[in-house]
């Protein structure tokens, strides 16, 4: 039997069978909010602030960026260890700076207008992390972030997030934790 409003009733009409088939239709409804909201989940947008190194695009979560400054003014500490090129005066704060071509085992460069220094905030410690050139923040869907093959990494590069794929560009995403805290 059929309602005026397109609804289609159980042929016995009995109150327990039209019950029984509102509920299905609801436990369906549910479900298919559940997928939809699960989907939408899993697709979640990552913020990232770009940069670069020897001529590779790199990213970083934008929530944990302070804010990115000229390189100058680096005062070089004697007996800091390779990769800290110095610390910097930020407002009346010391912070160390990373340099992330020595953390990675790059070669060395000389300084250039376009180097920036990234200003982080990571387990409760300011750093700051000496980079190419800051390129631009961007939204990443998490649907397009692929591991690195295991092959193209030694397991003490474990700094690496994924590799994320944008307008035929590759952007690494680091892992902060393990690229400057565990040093």
């Amino acid at each position: 039997m059929q309602d005026n409003e397109g609804i289609v009733l159980p042929p016995s009409g009995l109150a327990e069978d039209i019950l029984s088939h509102f509920m299905e239709k609801a436990q369906e409804d549910l479900d298919t909010v559940a997928t939809a909201a699960t989907a939408q989940q899993e697709e979640k947008l990552l913020h990232l602030v770009t940069f670069s190194l020897e001529g590779e695009e790199y990213g970083v979560d934008i929530g944990s960026v302070q804010e990115i400054i000229r390189a100058t003014d680096i005062t070089h500490v004697p007996g800091a260890p390779e990769h800290v090129r110095g610390v910097i005066n930020l407002r009346g704060k010391i912070i160390p700076v990373v340099e992330l071509r020595t953390r990675f085992r790059m070669p060395a460069v000389q300084a250039t207008d376009a180097q920036r220094i990234i200003v982080i905030e990571l387990a409760g410690k300011r750093l700051g992390m000496l980079v190419d050139g800051v390129s631009q923040v961007i939204k990443l869907s998490s649907a397009t972030i692929e591991e690195i093959p295991e092959e193209a990494v030694t397991p003490d590069q474990n700094y690496i997030k994924g590799v994320g794929k944008l307008e035929g560009r590759l952007i690494i995403i680091l892992d902060l934790n393990n690229a400057l805290l565990q040093f």
